[in-house]
């Protein structure tokens, strides 16, 4: 069995949506004051690596802490489109080819290779995102949730979310965004992990985002 951690570190300035507060990672008590080390941890529900809730956009969906355990770990695949230029598109031209093991995925994570620019400007930049074709394919087969590595699964300028809301609106999935490393899990099937916080009443909420690939 071989682990590969799909996760970015959060860290005081790293990478975050326009717009959002950087978090803050405040020492709290210290071994000489206290004898022991704690911090305050102060940041947003989306930050870093992290998944959103059909309750992100729709006050009667689902919260996280509402889904099962089990909505969080499954069956994965990473489609790679790593040859997408910028301002192209993922399209249903790359599930088509090896649709037969797209379908007996339970999520479905889009390697883009975006996540080499973490840490720069470029990150903000027009960075592949899916079709709505695409969306319709993750709705008909009841995904259970589909990542990208780049910071939306809509395009940095659609402040309407219609990806988004395209998901939410017809089914329970999940969205994780801001993933890493995709490139190393390889194009067969494994099992995917991405446990969020669970807080109340939670519209998103950092994860863990392992592969697991079972040799």
């Amino acid at each position: 069995m071989r682990v590969i951690d799909l996760t970015h570190t959060i860290y005081e300035n790293m990478p975050v949506y326009p717009g959002t507060d950087r978090p803050k990672l405040e020492v709290a008590n210290t071994y000489e004051k206290n004898g022991f080390r704690e911090t305050l941890l102060t940041m947003f529900s989306h930050t870093g690596t992290h998944m959103d809730a059909p309750a992100h956009l729709f006050a009667e969906k689902t919260t996280l802490d509402s889904f099962s355990a089990e909505q969080f770990i499954g069956v994965g695949l990473v489609i790679n489109c790593s040859n997408l230029q910028e301002g192209q598109r993922i399209t249903m031209s790359y599930i088509e080819p090896i649709k037969e093991k797209a379908n007996q995925a339970e999520f479905i994570l889009f390697y883009t290779g975006w996540d080499r620019y973490w840490g720069t400007s470029a990150y903000f930049g027009d960075y592949p995102f899916i079709t709505e074709d695409v969306a319709e394919y993750l709705i008909r087969t009841k995904k259970k949730g589909v990542g990208l590595d780049v910071i939306g699964i809509d395009p940095i300028f659609d402040e309407n979310l219609t990806i988004h809301r395209k998901l939410f609106a017809e089914t329970d999935i999940v969205i994780i965004e801001n993933l890493t490393c995709l490139g190393q899990v390889g194009d067969e099937l494994f099992t995917f992990c991405a446990l969020p916080i669970k807080y109340n009443n939670s519209d998103g909420a950092p994860v863990r985002a392992v592969a697991i690939l079972h040799d």
